[in-house]
């Protein structure tokens, strides 16, 4: 019973992370809209094993590597942040470009590849191992069952595959698709800004 109470709270705890907005949702977001819903899909579920590799090494302590050794995360954090600035880069540079050109690369676009994007874009971010080890760190008994170890890292899969897959449905319907279509450019050079400020806070940011 003491168990399901931690995991009840440890979910909630994720569900409140997946749920604020960040590079994870604009980038969900956009091949939702600008491609279609399987792609959006696809991209969730890289996201969600992104989450899922992130808790598995929370869980096993990343936490303490990163702060005893700064450096690793200084160029985790630069890394991560050099990528969400290019994928800024490629939004604003195909903002111009009309929806008919972006389906024809979305056809040329893999599920795998919108996988395995998804899957580099929740990994740019190393702060959500820091904030999974403290979710943990604060909600787990000294002594973690052995069984936590598998079951962590598939909690945060579902959660945040499942957050993102309600997006990807969401945003992919008819009626968000027909609003981005009218306002294409405005969009893709919003989402590109503000991908591009994630990405300088990343790489500049003191904490």
């Amino acid at each position: 019973m003491e168990s399901l109470l931690i995991l009840g709270s440890i979910a909630l705890a994720l569900m409140l992370g997946a749920m604020s907005p960040g590079p994870t949702f604009i980038y969900v977001a956009k091949n939702s809209i600008a491609i279609s819903r399987k792609h959006g899909l696809f991209t969730a579920l890289g996201t969600g094993t992104g989450a899922a590799i992130f808790g598995l090494l929370a869980v096993m302590g990343l936490q303490a590597i990163l702060l005893a050794v700064p450096s690793a995360y200084l160029l985790l954090k630069i890394c991560g942040g050099l990528y969400l600035l290019f994928l800024a880069y490629k939004i604003v540079k195909h903002a111009k470009e009309p929806i008919q050109t972006n389906l024809a690369d979305g056809q040329q676009m893999s599920l795998r590849r919108a996988f395995t994007t998804g899957l580099i874009t929740q990994l740019s971010n190393p702060k959500i191992a820091i904030v999974l080890a403290s979710i943990f760190t604060a909600l787990l008994p000294k002594e973690i069952p052995t069984y936590f170890y598998v079951v962590l890292p598939i909690l945060c899969f579902f959660i945040d595959a499942g957050w993102y897959s309600l997006v990807a449905v969401a945003l992919s319907a008819e009626g968000p698709r027909k609003v981005y279509l009218k306002s294409k450019a405005v969009f893709d050079r919003i989402a590109g800004g503000v991908m591009t400020l994630l990405g300088l806070k990343l790489i500049f940011g003191m904490k």
